[in-house]
């Protein structure tokens, strides 16, 4: 399908489907899924966890954006080739005492205010821990995350919410944990979490945990970067930890005096360089300090993989020409994606000798949220996938899982387009597999025309082949975040 921007009738997606999906979800849930089209795997034994936004409006007050909006997970077990279906909202002390009161009593950092115009608003910096972002198990713990706090504890069978959580005492009062853990698959013969947070000021410091099997803190260090730094993930390789500090700036007078949220106060500097900054994980190696490199202006949310290769480091990343900007009064469910820059997929290399970088666009195609074969984090990979726009060209929703071969540069698409927009995919190896790309595809597919979700199970060696089988939910989950996969 060939899209022309300037015509509506091309489009591959009516934009009223699309924001059906950003209707909250008031409702939780707890059922066995009956309604599936093919058959689930056999082989297929464990626990889909998704976190994402789930409700979007309190009492009839809307959430100015969707990352503010309160933390909903949602539970798919997989167990002898059936599946069960519950979701239950993060009971974080910012939801409790908001549907008590019936009432936005929290500013959100991406535009929410308070009714009441400026003056409720005013020198209001109280931050409110939404936990909406990603849900990890590690170490017997399900954690609910979110960038700016601690973890929120939630029961791993039955969601319900055990409280703050830190880590056995990791993480120190006002501590941070960011939503994108990386799990090294071999520190040591073992596997490792590996994380950070960040505390941006005029000079952002940089966090970083690395945390074992059984919950012990393995290394800890911080480390002080000029400027202010809006990260959202990195990266790792067995040697070093990547942040991209994109050129962006923060002038926080409007959300100190009422006037606008955290989010509507960030510009994207489009003359200023990228810094890459690179953090040797372990200091007793002999892999030098801090290194930063420069590369021209753009604005990465997500990383695909990085890994090293001789006296280079190779970083495979979502990049957008600039970062949008919020904008007070604007309406998120109405946004033109024809006027936005599509994320394509990039890679940078980076030469540890000279200081220099090479980059090249790998994929053109609108895409975000990739994944790969969780052994191969950190170490050199084959094979990519990602959620992508059904046509080729120009910036659209996301409505197909697109594999990328990064050997052979061959591509291969599944769309669930007019009607479906997918999510994160999440790959789950098959039991005893020995090709990389030997294993399945989940992903959550909103149904516009039956206001529903679905959840997909997609071969991860051929995409071509269609759905294995689509389970069709009783409701719709709004666009979520991240998700994880644990073994049965």
């Amino acid at each position: 399908m060939t899209q022309t921007l300037n015509s509506t009738e091309s489009l591959s997606y009516d934009r009223n489907d699309w924001k059906k999906g950003y209707l909250s979800q008031p409702n939780e849930y707890d059922y066995w899924i009956d309604d599936i089209e093919g058959e689930i795997p056999p082989e297929l034994e464990g626990t889909l966890y998704r976190n994402g936004p789930g409700l979007l409006e309190i009492n009839g007050q809307a959430i100015r954006h969707p990352f503010d909006g309160d933390g909903m997970i949602s539970a798919i077990r997989f167990t002898q080739g059936r599946a069960h279906y519950c979701n239950r909202f993060v009971r974080t002390q910012g939801y409790i005492e908001e549907q008590k009161a019936g009432k936005i009593l929290y500013r959100g950092v991406f535009g929410t205010q308070k009714p009441g115009g400026w003056l409720a608003n005013f020198l209001d910096l109280r931050i409110k821990n939404i936990a909406n972002t990603q849900v990890i198990y590690w170490a017997g713990k399900l954690l609910a995350l979110w960038e700016a706090a601690q973890p929120y504890r939630l029961d791993p069978n039955t969601l319900e919410t055990i409280g703050i959580d830190d880590l056995d005492g990791i993480l120190k009062p006002g501590d941070a944990f960011a939503a994108h853990v990386r799990i090294d698959p071999n520190c040591g013969g073992q596997p490792c979490l590996v994380n950070f947070s960040i505390k941006p000021m005029l000079s952002t410091t940089i966090t970083i945990y690395e945390i074992s099997t059984a919950g012990k803190l393995l290394r800890k260090h911080a480390h002080s970067v000029p400027g202010f730094a809006f990260i959202h993930d990195f990266a790792i390789t067995p040697n070093y930890c990547i942040f991209f500090q994109n050129p962006v700036k923060f002038n926080p007078i409007p959300f100190v005096l009422g006037l606008s949220g955290a989010g509507e106060s960030i510009n994207f500097e489009s003359g200023k360089p990228t810094k890459i900054i690179v953090i040797p994980r372990n200091f007793d190696r002999k892999t030098g300090g801090v290194k930063v490199f420069e590369t021209p202006s753009g604005f990465v949310f997500h990383h695909g993989n990085a890994y090293e290769e001789e006296n280079q480091i190779i970083i495979d990343s979502i990049c957008y020409e600039s970062l949008p900007q919020v904008r007070p009064n604007e309406d998120y469910r109405e946004t033109d994606f024809t006027l936005l820059d599509p994320g394509e997929l990039w890679r940078f290399s980076l030469n540890l000798t000279s200081g220099t970088v090479e980059r090249n666009r790998i994929e053109s195609r609108c895409c975000e949220f990739p994944t790969l074969h969780p052994n191969f984090v950190g170490r050199p990979y084959r094979y990519l996938y990602l959620g992508a726009a059904h046509s080729p060209e120009g910036n659209a929703p996301l409505q197909a899982i697109l594999k990328v071969d990064l050997n052979s540069n061959q591509r291969q698409l599944w769309s669930a387009a007019p009607k479906g927009f997918v999510s994160e995919p999440v790959f789950v190896p098959r039991p005893n597999a020995i090709a990389e790309d030997d294993g399945w595809l989940l992903t959550v597919v909103y149904d516009s025309q039956y206001h529903r979700s679905d959840i997909v199970i997609l071969d991860g060696r051929d995409l071509t082949q269609g759905a294995l089988a689509r389970l069709h939910l009783k409701h719709h989950i709004p666009y979520g975040l991240h998700g994880s996969f644990v073994k049965a």
